[in-house]
């Protein structure tokens, strides 16, 4: 059993509240923020003022996810049940603010395979599944920019 643990990092016009907003908007919609969050998959089962539980997915692969967003520059994500991933699999964003207004977002992202399925996805995230992986982070940053009114022309 191999962990893939993936760092990726994106400097924004954003606030760390304004990331965490879209992070934790679970609504209908969601996949134009989060492309791997289709509707369809989406069920939030718990939701309280800095937490959740909400399973999320698409493409065959779902995840139910315990959302911790209590440290407004450090959010958890945990993975508590999955299709293909173990518990130990999860995200963690930290957030940094700069002095001129923006904000470091560093994600990292762990995938531990519980099947082979699991396995398989991991090790492809780990080689050539990467850029997938920083595209959906980019995309993401980009659609709360532009939700929020802070897109860079």
């Amino acid at each position: 059993m191999t962990q893939t643990g993936i760092h990726l990092h994106r400097t924004t016009t954003l606030t760390p509240e304004q990331y965490i907003a879209g992070l934790t908007d679970f609504g209908p919609g969601r996949s134009k923020l989060f492309g791997t969050s289709a509707d369809d998959y989406l069920k939030v089962h718990q939701r309280g003022l800095s937490a959740a539980d909400v399973t999320e997915g698409s493409g065959g692969i779902w995840e139910r996810l315990h959302y911790d967003w209590s440290n407004p520059n450090h959010v958890v994500l945990t993975t508590t049940d999955s299709n293909v991933w173990s518990g130990a699999s999860g995200h963690t964003y930290n957030f940094t603010r700069h002095p001129n207004g923006t904000t470091d977002i560093d994600v990292v992202v762990v995938r531990d395979g519980k099947n082979l399925k699991g396995h398989l996805l991991g090790f492809v995230l780990k080689t050539i599944g990467r850029s997938v992986l920083e595209k959906a982070f980019e995309n993401s940053v980009k659609a709360i920019e532009v939700r929020n009114g802070e897109a860079k022309a």
